[in-house]
């Protein structure tokens, strides 16, 4: 039985209080609904039985900030639930969100031992936490796990790529179209709806991440839905035309 422990702030660098990991952690971990995704999909079931021991299930609730850019890494997440907006604070203090993680995704792995971005919850968060240190030595002991590590840094380095082309290429119709397609290929992974797409972030944070303002953001959005290619619902929207909004996406 692996001990349950209760999260203590500022040990492992999240700035707020955690709900206590469950005490099941060996067959929560083997039933978990995210681990095919996720770079425990590496792990053997052996692997998996020596995490159990060095992790804990956490809880961040909404608005919560887990870890502030500079700050020495401490710890590694596994998102379970939940979506986590990653920032940058600029020089003139506006905020730039350079990517939202949620179920599946790694966080804190920082080579240069100190986290290069901030994040913080953008609705209530459940992940699996292990402190960074144990992690390493985790990691080293297993190539297979290096190796899914490793497909995980190209695939984003993919993805900044991509955001880059985002902000410096396209028009905000666009931006906007191909961000909801982003989020479409991600329900697709998770295996839930492609109709209707959950948007926890605000148009605020969409603005931010696209690199345009709310006003903006709003306008393609109701533009979009005059056209009837989606329809604004409480807390997202639903796809009436995907096909159209392919086109605008890939243009």
């Amino acid at each position: 039985m692996v001990q349950v422990r209760v999260a203590a702030y500022p040990v492992n660098g999240i700035h707020g209080s955690l709900a206590s990991a469950r005490p099941d952690f060996a067959a929560h971990c083997v039933n978990c609904s995210v681990r095919d995704l996720s770079v425990c999909s590496a792990l053997t079931p052996e692997d998996l039985l020596h995490s159990t021991q060095i992790s804990e299930t956490i809880r961040i609730p909404a608005g919560e900030t887990v870890f502030i850019a500079g700050e020495p890494a401490r710890s590694v997440f596994t998102i379970k639930s939940g979506t986590l907006r990653l920032y940058r604070i600029l020089p003139d203090g506006r905020r730039q969100i350079v990517g939202f993680i949620g179920a599946g995704d790694f966080l804190g792995l920082a080579l240069a031992g100190r986290y290069s971005y901030s994040a913080d919850a953008v609705d209530d968060v459940c992940a699996c936490r292990i402190d960074r240190g144990l992690y390493m030595s985790f990691m080293s002991k297993r190539p297979h796990l290096l190796r899914r590590l490793h497909e995980l840094a190209n695939q984003e380095l993919i993805l900044a790529h991509d955001h880059m082309v985002l902000l410096g290429r396209r028009s905000a119709e666009e931006k906007v179209a191909a961000f909801l397609l982003s989020l479409r290929e991600r329900m697709r992974r998770l295996g839930t709806s492609m109709v209707t797409l959950a948007l926890p972030m605000s148009r605020a944070d969409l603005a931010d991440y696209l690199g345009l303002t709310i006003e903006t953001v709003c306008r393609v959005v109701s533009k979009l839905a005059r056209q009837k290619v989606l329809l604004v619902v409480p807390h997202g929207v639903r796809l009436l035309d995907p096909r159209r909004l392919e086109e605008i996406g890939a243009s």
